[in-house]
């Protein structure tokens, strides 16, 4: 027998050593943001093989849509910092290079032989692949192309192979495929496609093109939802102000590449910064220093605590509301049709930005998600119950992760039922009405100009 020496055990049930590590009382303190990990889930390298929970549920369920809206992939910043060398990263495509992935080779021969898609107006004059030794600003890296082949693969051995969503003789009435204007978001939905019905015929895509990044189609002209933005902004600017350590670490930076604070802020330096950081490459240096890991972590953990009081606020998710109307009644109107027995469109894909998927998150009330993170996917599978085939439920999950119970629609029944999704009327619900009661409406025409009292 080993006797162990422990320490003496106070009244209290603690042992004295072990006092400073109690853990923080999640109620009155705020966990302890780390910016760094918090940037290499954003960054979403592609590394280890990822568990998933879509495509779960009871035997006797059967699944008959899944509708997809992802942001794009990895991409090479919109802005550089100025008087600074811009990133060193090669947008070719070669199977040889990590990351990449069993099927890119494939990829790209297929994707040479796609003038036979129907592409929607400017989409097709855009490129089907990145294929530039220089990346372009905001052209998609091989990176973003392998997370949207893995994504597209893992959607694959689910919906495909294990719940025969799509049989091999699917047309292309039984997809529905739309991206902004953006080559960026057009080569993720083309990477993706690839896995999931790897070399599809070209004649069944047809890609359609969206030009509004919130996906408002016809509808719009919402002055509200204008006005909440603006409100939004105006809180964004007021947080930063009042960050003292922010304004130091900017007048710093600024001082590094010999430019006022003013127009180092305007070309903002985080999303150059996480470009540097996804990509393992050295931050920028100038003759009078280098911008540093502690520069970077100042200004993303401000942009994490951005993040949190924006869901404190409110004034995110009001726009968020208006914003997804569109969207989601779209959604909505779909997901009706196949539950009263239409095969058409069962599987759709919306290739879209972080400025879509953040407020789809907010005005279904996640707000435990973490803002879009490179290649992030939302999925809506539609089921029917096998014992009583006219009921039908719907799954939501983000990242793989099961979000449906975290719903403002759905919180409340999770607690009265077995069942592990929500009826689909409790979503029809939401979008056709209870997404107005906040704005004291009941259309969305009506919200959208009803003024705050």
């Amino acid at each position: 027998v080993h006797l162990i020496p422990v320490n003496p055990i106070r009244e209290d049930g603690l042992s004295p050593k072990s006092r400073k590590r109690i853990m923080p009382d999640l109620l009155t303190e705020p966990p302890v943001i780390d910016p760094v990990y918090e940037a290499h889930v954003y960054c979403n390298i592609p590394t280890i093989a990822e568990r998933s929970m879509e495509g779960h549920a009871p035997h006797y369920f059967k699944l008959v849509s899944v509708q997809v809206l992802i942001r794009h992939g990895d991409r090479y910043p919109l802005y550089a910092i100025p008087k600074t060398k811009r990133p060193d990263i090669d947008c070719m495509l070669l199977p040889s290079r990590k990351p990449s992935h069993p099927q890119l080779e494939a990829f790209i021969k297929h994707m040479s032989k796609g003038s036979a898609a129907q592409m929607d107006g400017s989409l097709s004059s855009l490129p089907r692949y990145p294929s530039h030794s220089l990346c372009e600003m905001g052209e998609l890296t091989q990176t973003g192309i392998v997370q949207h082949l893995r994504n597209g693969q893992l959607l694959r051995e689910i919906y495909i192979n294990k719940h025969k969503l799509l049989l091999s003789d699917w047309t292309a009435k039984h997809l529905y495929l739309e991206t902004t204007g953006k080559s960026r978001t057009l080569q993720s939905a083309l990477a993706l496609l690839y896995t999931f019905l790897p070399d599809f015929d070209w004649k069944k895509i047809n890609m359609r093109h969206q030009w509004s990044t919130i996906f408002c189609s016809g509808s719009c002209d919402c002055p509200m939802r204008n006005h909440y933005l603006e409100e939004e902004q105006r809180r964004q600017y007021s947080l930063r102000v009042k960050n003292n350590d922010l304004e130091k670490i900017y007048v710093d930076m600024a001082k590094i590449v010999g430019i006022p604070t003013r127009q180092l802020r305007a070309s903002n330096p985080i999303d150059s910064l996480l470009c540097y950081f996804c990509h393992n490459v050295s931050f920028p240096c100038t003759k009078t220093g280098c911008i540093g890991m502690e520069h970077f972590k100042v200004i993303k953990r401000h942009q994490l605590e951005d993040e949190r009081e924006r869901q404190e606020k409110k004034l995110y998710f009001l726009y968020a509301l208006l914003a997804t109307h569109p969207l989601l009644n779209q959604t909505v109107n779909r997901l009706q049709r196949i539950a009263e027995g239409k095969k058409e469109e069962v599987f759709v894909l919306y290739s879209a930005h972080d400025v879509t998927l953040s407020p789809v998150l907010s005005a279904l009330g996640i707000t435990e998600a973490r803002f879009p993170r490179f290649a992030a996917r939302l999925v809506f599978e539609l089921w029917q119950d096998g014992k009583r085939p006219k009921e039908h439920f719907i799954r939501i999950l983000y990242n793989g992760a099961d979000v449906t119970f975290q719903t403002s629609f759905c919180k409340d029944y999770y607690k009265r039922s077995s069942k592990p999704m929500c009826p689909l009327e409790k979503f029809v619900n939401f979008v056709k009405r209870d997404m107005f009661l906040v704005f004291n409406s009941t259309s969305y025409y009506d919200a959208c100009r009803r003024r705050p009292l």
